[in-house]
């Protein structure tokens, strides 16, 4: 860590925009099941947001059905609309408080719909990177106009910053490549 800028921060911070993104592709289903596949979703319940997990349980029963078993009966309407509007093509069945998902065939118009929300994670992901590297050169350029480094060793610190953003937005590509090669398969 040099004076100003911390970079171990930095590549901490980018390093979580590449993890959100490695969740959100597995939650991308590809014709199977996967209690994943409900991970991005959330639920209004109790006057907040709240990830699916944590008002039911989610499980697979079948290779394409999943099923969220709702913890409280006053949810399960919005665990419901939660899912139907989620963008992922499902349409619950509800029976009493158990929601039945069952997982349709993945046809060439679907995948490519999941391929366009596989893109906007990926691009989700780049901008978090690049508000990051954004954040690092601010502090780089009042740590110089503080003068607590020179400007030559900013030039230097500038370019670390950027060869790390590089490395993530590569990162990021390189999992998205390998997500829409597995939709696309068939």
């Amino acid at each position: 860590m040099s004076e100003g800028v911390d970079f171990k921060d930095i590549k901490r911070r980018m390093d979580g925009a590449v993890s959100v993104l490695r969740t959100e592709l597995a939650g991308l289903r590809t014709g199977r099941a996967s209690p994943n596949l409900l991970d991005p979703i959330t639920v209004s319940a109790y006057g907040s947001q709240m990830p699916i997990s944590q008002v039911g349980t989610v499980s697979v029963p079948e290779s394409r059905m999943l099923s969220v078993q709702v913890w409280d009966q006053s949810l399960v309407g919005a665990v419901d609309r939660a899912i139907r509007d989620s963008n992922l093509g499902l349409n619950p069945i509800m029976e009493g408080t158990l929601l039945r998902i069952p997982i349709p065939e993945l046809n060439a118009e679907r995948r490519q719909e999941m391929v366009k929300v596989a893109h906007k994670y990926a691009e989700n992901a780049r901008v978090a990177v690049r508000h990051v590297r954004r954040d690092g050169m601010e502090a780089l350029k009042k740590s110089e106009k503080d003068g607590e480094i020179s400007q030559d060793e900013s030039r230097g610190h500038s370019d670390r910053i950027q060869s790390l953003t590089d490395e993530h937005i590569a990162a990021i590509d390189d999992m998205l490549g390998h997500k829409e090669k597995e939709i696309m398969q068939v």
